[in-house]
């Protein structure tokens, strides 16, 4: 998974990230993921303690960890926007978790290799059933 220099490149990747989420395939989330990623994320801290992840051998350990507690989970992508000048791409999608839907946006910063150097979730309020 690789995101360049448009709009259709960073959807294309959102799709692909929300598919192997889908997959439940954190391996390839993880692809286009720095060795130094710093990540950020309420569920984290609920998770492991700590809401910042440092490197991906701990964001891969959290990821399990959080899948671990899971039984089913669906991704539904709502749109992405992308900032080409700050390589900054947001990926907003409804999450479906064990019954419990939420509106969600991911934001990843990749560097000039197209390589995510941090992100940070952020996440809305749970859908009315």
């Amino acid at each position: 998974m690789y995101v360049s220099r448009t709009h259709e490149e960073a959807k294309t990747y959102a799709e692909n990230w929300a598919a192997a989420w889908n997959r439940r395939d954190i391996e390839q989330v993880l692809t286009s993921f720095s060795d130094d990623i710093v990540f950020v994320s309420p569920t984290a801290l609920a998770v492991v303690g700590t809401s910042t992840i440092r490197g991906k051998a701990a964001l891969r350990a959290y990821w399990a960890k959080a899948m671990g507690h899971i039984s089913t989970l669906h991704f539904t992508l709502k749109r992405v926007v992308w900032d080409a000048a700050t390589r900054e791409l947001a990926i907003i999608y409804l999450s479906d978790i064990d019954g419990r839907t939420k509106n969600v946006s991911e934001n990843l910063v990749f560097d000039e290799n197209g390589v995510v150097t941090s992100a940070e979730v952020f996440h809305g309020v749970a859908e009315a059933n």
